[in-house]
């Protein structure tokens, strides 16, 4: 099925998006990816401080879709070997004078309730809260045994935020869940 690329264009202008990417993730492709947004944001002529907020919530995401998601896929790369990918979606767009940054990627539901009870604690925090909690945590090991990480990027994510953090787990099926988290920055 075809859709018309007009179609496309008005969709995407109604909603006030200006990158939308869908598909497989790398380290290399996510520094591309970041490359493009740095340069979308200096033609936007944002504040430095806002532009740095949409770039750390944009790092923080999407390094949490590389590591996180349940669809990953090993491909041959001529050059490298072999690539390790995860599948994501990452949107940035704007709203009311602020930038919003959406990502979406297929999740394990062992990691749902975690996840969902970190985010429900950030939410409960304000701006001086979150920073007494992002030193704290820089300061003790990391209790979670899915993570990856230090455990600072849900963090780093709320602490940029100018509102709640907004999220949805939808069943997937298997034991997988579809997780979005939308950020307004």
């Amino acid at each position: 099925m075809r859709l018309n690329i007009l179609e496309y264009s008005k969709l995407l202008a109604e909603h006030n998006i200006s990158i939308i990417y869908s598909g497989p993730l790398w380290a290399e492709g996510i520094d591309g990816l970041a490359e493009f947004l740095q340069k979308r944001l200096d033609m936007d002529k944002m504040s430095l401080s806002a532009s740095q907020a949409v770039f750390s919530v944009f790092v923080e995401q999407m390094n949490n879709m590389l590591m996180y998601s349940a669809e990953k896929e090993r491909r041959e790369h001529p050059e490298t070997g072999t690539l390790e990918t995860s599948n994501g979606i990452f949107v940035l767009g704007s709203q009311d004078k602020s930038y919003y940054v959406q990502t979406g990627n297929v999740i394990k539901n062992n990691s749902v309730g975690l996840l969902k009870e970190r985010i429900d604690f950030l939410n409960t925090l304000d701006k001086q809260e979150l920073r007494q909690f992002y030193k704290e945590q820089m300061k003790t090991e990391n209790d979670n045994p899915e993570s990856r990480g230090a455990g600072l990027g849900l963090t780093e994510i709320a602490r940029r935020a100018t509102s709640k953090i907004e999220y949805e787990f939808i069943p997937y099926g298997e034991g997988l869940s579809y997780f979005t988290m939308y950020v307004t920055v």
